[in-house]
């Protein structure tokens, strides 16, 4: 599991991911789709927010790198322990999940 650490508050955060098939190894080609990402607390089932991924250059997309920022309030929430999902929605809509769960840690602010 990837761990992410961040700050609650903060507005600026952002986290990148390569999104690759597991059985071959090659990239997830994001020119026809869409990635996401949803967090929620840590061993409770309501998603707080659902961001979508930033990336916007052809290369970057066709090498399945995607891009998600944290905005204006999203990490305004307690600090603890969360978890994230990535998915990709493609435009035939279907949706391929990742697996694995990112960890997310956020600690308080000074």
């Amino acid at each position: 599991m990837t761990t992410i650490y961040l700050v609650q508050g903060d507005s600026g955060s952002q986290v990148q991911a390569t999104l690759t098939r597991d059985d071959s190894g090659t990239a997830i080609d994001l020119n026809a789709g869409t990635a996401k990402l949803k967090f929620k607390k840590k061993n409770t089932t309501t998603v707080l927010s659902t961001l979508t991924s930033i990336t916007s250059t052809e290369a970057n997309l066709t090498n399945g790198i995607a891009v998600f920022e944290f905005g204006t309030s999203t990490l305004d929430i307690s600090p603890g322990a969360y978890v994230g999902e990535i998915f990709v929605e493609f435009d035939d809509g279907s949706v391929e999940t990742v697996f694995e769960e990112m960890e997310i840690i956020v600690r308080e602010d000074y």
